[in-house]
């Protein structure tokens, strides 16, 4: 037996697909002042509604509401089934604290105290 959908019906199954996977994901990706929704993220890049999304490239910051993931250098890899993806070439994570340009030492006093108050 043989599955065949009408070409109107399997696009409309394909929208309701990508509508889903938008609502469902806090992800997006913000790219020359513009945010845009994320569909689908694995380890090294991250898919977008190719019909919605312009062509990206180069320089995007990743975010998952308004928590900052990671900035990430991006090459368009293939558009497979109206999602165009795309593969990082880099991506550095956020850190909460500046990076520290010496090393600490493990015996390191946690703070100073002051003078004591009478």
């Amino acid at each position: 037996m043989t599955t065949f959908l009408p070409k109107d019906l399997e696009e409309g199954l394909q929208q309701a697909r990508k509508y889903r996977a938008r609502k469902a994901s806090r992800l997006r990706v913000e790219a020359d002042g513009q945010s845009f929704p994320v569909l689908n993220r694995w380890e090294n890049g991250f898919s977008v509604d190719a019909d919605v999304v312009p062509r990206l490239r180069g320089h995007v910051e990743l975010f998952e509401g308004s928590r900052f993931l990671a900035t990430c250098l991006i090459i368009a890899s293939e558009e497979l089934g109206g999602e165009m993806r795309y593969e990082f070439k880099r991506a550095t994570p956020a850190r909460d604290s500046a990076p520290l340009d010496f090393q600490k030492d493990a015996d390191a006093p946690v703070a100073l105290l002051g003078p004591a108050a009478d």
